[in-house]
């Protein structure tokens, strides 16, 4: 499974990273968690407010710290 974070490395989208990641370790998910900070990248997944999260291609969610039962949503399906 491949989760991306989109946003510019601000204080949000280092929590949403750090939050995504504990909780894959936690429930034993191989999932690899990276950092897309590239603007043009981020806009072009239709992300226009930050941070964005893409699973697996798919944009997920956007806008604000995703709550940790939608995290755990995305990383059961």
């Amino acid at each position: 499974m491949e989760i991306k974070v989109l946003g510019s490395g601000c204080a949000k989208c280092e929590k949403t990273v750090e939050s995504i990641s504990r909780i894959a370790r936690e429930l034993g998910v191989d999932a690899s968690v990276v950092k897309v900070t590239d603007l043009q990248q981020i806009v072009a997944l239709g992300v226009m407010s930050t941070p964005g999260v893409v699973v697996d291609g798919t944009l997920v969610h956007s806008g604000s710290i995703p709550h940790r039962d939608e995290i755990e949503r995305w990383l059961s399906g």
